[in-house]
C-alpha cells in the first residue's frame, strides 16, 4: 500500500513533474515544480486546501509519482506532453483538441495538394489551423481546389499513357497525370493559396477577378459565372477587415470567455495587419479557476501542437509564468512575446476584440437560456409519455432524470444483403455521438427486420450485462424505427434478459414523416397534439436512419472494391492502380482489354482474367 507521508519525505529538491493518482491508479492531475519536495508537500497542508477544487483533488489522491528534470523548461515540456497523454480530470484542459481540423498543404509532394486533416505531423507539409468550424474548413478547401484545379489524388508517380480520372474531364483538376502541367505556374498558385490561408486574400481575389474578366471578354459566360461565384465565396470566407489594424504585423489576441455554463478561450488571429476572423475552443475548467490560469494553460497546450506560433500574443490580464511560456513557445522557430498592451494601436485592437468577445458571450448565454427552456418543455412532454408507459406496463420504473437518455434503433439492408443495425443516443435535446454504435448482422439470413433488431438489442444489452464499460450506461427509454411489430420484437428480447426498459415505436405516414408513437399494446399516441416531441422524435428517427444507411452503404462499397481481390493475379498494388486509373469498380467492369492494359502492371493475360471474372458475375 502506498504511504503518502513516507513518500513525501522521499521527494527531491529538484525541478520535475508530479502525477497524482486516484484509488484506481488513474492520473487525475499533472503538475510541474521548481522544487518537487516543496510543491507536492503543499497539497497536503491545510492552508492549501481552502480552495474547493484543491480540496476535492486531495480527497481523491491515493498515491503520487514524480519525474525529475534538469530544468524548469524541461519540466514544462514534459508537463504538456503528460497532460495531453492522460487528460487528467483536475487539470485545465483544451477539450477534444484532437478533433479540431487543419488545412494541410502537402508541400512534401512534387505537386502539392490542399486537403483537410485532423492529424498534424512533423512531416515537412504546411498546416494551417486548427479551426473550430469544420464546415468552414470544408468550404475553404473546396474553394481553393475549385479555383485553382489543384491535384485531388494522392498518387505521385504516373505510368506512361495514364488515363486521367473524372476530375480532369470535368475541369476540377489540371491533370498532373497528363504530364502537361507547368510546374512553376502550379507552385505560384500554391503560394497564392497559402497567402490566402495566412489571411492575405487580396492577391487571390485579384487573380480570380482577372480570370473572370478574361472569360467574359472571350464570351465564355459560363466560365465567368463560375469565377464570379468563387469570388463571392472567397470574400465571405475570408472574414478579413477592410481596415488595416497594424501594418504587416502577425499576432494573435487570446481572450478567456466564461459563460454561465461553460468556459472557452477565443483566438483572434491578425495576419498582415488584418483581423481574420476568430476561433473559439471549449475548455474543461472549474468555476474556481482564474481566467489567467485558463489562458496560461491554453497557451501551452494549444501552441505546442501548432507549428504556426505568431511572434506576438496579446492578452488582457497577466498570467503566471509568462516569461517561461514565452521561452517555451520561442522554441518553435522564432522569438515569441506575450504582451498585455496598455496604450496605442494594440490597446485599441484589444478593446475592439473584447467587445466582440463580450457580444459572443451574450449570444452564448442567450442561446443556453433558450435551450434550457426547450429542454424543460421537452422534459414535461417526455414525463407525460413515460407516465402513459408506466400505466400500461406495471413492471416499468423510470427514474426522474433531468435529461432522459434515449436510445433509438434501426435496420438497413438491400433485400437482406449487407444487413446492419444502428443505435443512436440522445441525452435530452443533444445527440451523444460518442455513444453511437453500429452492428453488422451475423445470425439473420434474408430481409427479416424483426429478427435483426432482436440480434442488435441482445448484443447491446449482453455487453452491458457482461460489464463492458462502453455499453454500461442503460437508456431510460428506447425508440424503435417502426410500429407495433418492432416494439413487440424488442420487448421479447428485453423480457428474456430480465431488463425493464420502456420501448415505443416511431411510425411514419405515407410521406415518410414521423406521425405517431406506438405502444406495446398497439395503441398510438398522435404527435399532432404534441408539436415539440413531434419535432424531437422526427429528428431522432432521421438520425438513426442516416446512421444505419451510411454503414450499409460503406459495407456495400467495401464488398464491391474487394471483388478485385478475388481475381487471381490482382494484389493490393494492382487493385489500387486499377481504382486510381478508372475511378470506380463499375467502370472497371465495362472496360475493354486494351483499356485495362493501359494500367501499369496489367498484362494481356491478366486483363483477360479480369474480363472473364466480371463476365461470370453478370
Amino acid at each position: 500500500m502506498f504511504d503518502i507521508k513516507e513518500n513525501l519525505n522521499k521527494l527531491p529538491d529538484k525541478p520535475g513533474v508530479y502525477l497524482h493518482k486516484d484509488r484506481l491508479g488513474q492520473v487525475i492531475y499533472v503538475g510541474k515544480a521548481i522544487s518537487l519536495r516543496n510543491r507536492v508537500r503543499q497539497y497536503f497542508q491545510k492552508s492549501a486546501q481552502q480552495n474547493p477544487k484543491t480540496r476535492a483533488l486531495v480527497d481523491n489522491i491515493t498515491e503520487f509519482e514524480w519525474i525529475t528534470c534538469t530544468s524548469e523548461m524541461e519540466a514544462l515540456i514534459l508537463e504538456c506532453n503528460l497532460i495531453k497523454k492522460f487528460m487528467p480530470k483536475y487539470n485545465v484542459l483544451l477539450r477534444d483538441d484532437k478533433t479540431y481540423p487543419y488545412i494541410m498543404v502537402t508541400t512534401g509532394e512534387p505537386y502539392p495538394r490542399i486537403v483537410k486533416t485532423r492529424i498534424k505531423k512533423r512531416d515537412g507539409n504546411r498546416y494551417f489551423g486548427p479551426y473550430s468550424d469544420v464546415g468552414a474548413v470544408n468550404r475553404i478547401v473546396d474553394l481553393l481546389n475549385n479555383a485553382y484545379g489543384f491535384k485531388r489524388c494522392s498518387m505521385t508517380d504516373f505510368p506512361m499513357n495514364f488515363r486521367p480520372c473524372l476530375n480532369f474531364h470535368i475541369n476540377a483538376c489540371r491533370g498532373i497525370c497528363t504530364g502537361k502541367v507547368d510546374k512553376s505556374a502550379y507552385m505560384r498558385d500554391i503560394e497564392e493559396a497559402m497567402d490566402y490561408l495566412r489571411g492575405a486574400d487580396s492577391a487571390f481575389i485579384k487573380g480570380l477577378s482577372e480570370k473572370m474578366n478574361e472569360a467574359s471578354e472571350a464570351l465564355n459566360f459560363e466560365e465567368a459565372a463560375k469565377y464570379r461565384d468563387l469570388i463571392a465565396d472567397a470574400k465571405s470566407l475570408s472574414q478579413a477587415q477592410n481596415v488595416d489594424i497594424i501594418s504587416d504585423d502577425d499576432l494573435d489576441v487570446v481572450l478567456p470567455l466564461r459563460t454561465s455554463s461553460n468556459s472557452f478561450v477565443v483566438v483572434f488571429p491578425v495576419r498582415k495587419g488584418k483581423l481574420s476572423g476568430r476561433e473559439s475552443f471549449q475548455i474543461q475548467a472549474d468555476d474556481e479557476e482564474k481566467s489567467g490560469e485558463i489562458v496560461g494553460q491554453f497557451l501551452k497546450q494549444f501552441y505546442s501542437q501548432w507549428s504556426q506560433v505568431p511572434p506576438t500574443i496579446l492578452i488582457e490580464s497577466d498570467i503566471e509564468e509568462r516569461e517561461l511560456i514565452e521561452e517555451f513557445l520561442s522554441g518553435y522557430g522564432h522569438k515569441v512575446k506575450i504582451h498585455k498592451p496598455e496604450r496605442g494601436i494594440k490597446k485599441n485592437l484589444l478593446t475592439m476584440v473584447q467587445r466582440d468577445r463580450n457580444e459572443m458571450m451574450d449570444t452564448i448565454d442567450a442561446r443556453a437560456k433558450l435551450n434550457l427552456e426547450k429542454s424543460s418543455q421537452l422534459k414535461k412532454e417526455l414525463d407525460k409519455l413515460i407516465s402513459v408507459l408506466t400505466k400500461k406496463e406495471a413492471d416499468i420504473v423510470v427514474a426522474d432524470n433531468t435529461d432522459y437518455r434515449i436510445e433509438a434503433y434501426d435496420i438497413s439492408n438491400t433485400n437482406g444483403v449487407d444487413s446492419v443495425g444502428a443505435m443512436v443516443v440522445f441525452r435530452g435535446l443533444r445527440p451523444v455521438k460518442k455513444d453511437y454504435r453500429r452492428f453488422k448482422i451475423r445470425t439473420v439470413d434474408g430481409p427479416d427486420d424483426y429478427a435483426s433488431l432482436q440480434e442488435v438489442l441482445y448484443r447491446r444489452f449482453k455487453r452491458a450485462l457482461d460489464g463492458d464499460k462502453s455499453f454500461a450506461q442503460l437508456p431510460d427509454l428506447i425508440f424503435m424505427d417502426g410500429g407495433h411489430g418492432q416494439v413487440t420484437a424488442a420487448l421479447k428480447v428485453l423480457r428474456a434478459m430480465k431488463i425493464s426498459i420502456p420501448v415505443v415505436g416511431l411510425a411514419k405516414d405515407d410521406s415518410h414523416r414521423t406521425r405517431a408513437i406506438v405502444f406495446s399494446d398497439g395503441e398510438e399516441w398522435s404527435l399532432k397534439d404534441h408539436p415539440l416531441i413531434f419535432k424531437y422524435c422526427g429528428r431522432i428517427q432521421e438520425e438513426v436512419h442516416r446512421f444505419a444507411i451510411e454503414y450499409h452503404k460503406k459495407l456495400r462499397g467495401n464488398k464491391l472494391t474487394s471483388a478485385l481481390d478475388n481475381i487471381k493475379g490482382v494484389g493490393p498494388v494492382k487493385r489500387n492502380a486499377l481504382l486510381s486509373h478508372f475511378g470506380n469498380i463499375d467502370i472497371i467492369k465495362t472496360a475493354s482489354k486494351a483499356e485495362l492494359m493501359e494500367v501499369s502492371g496489367i498484362t494481356d493475360e491478366l486483363a483477360g482474367e479480369i474480363i472473364k471474372y466480371f463476365s461470370s458475375k453478370a
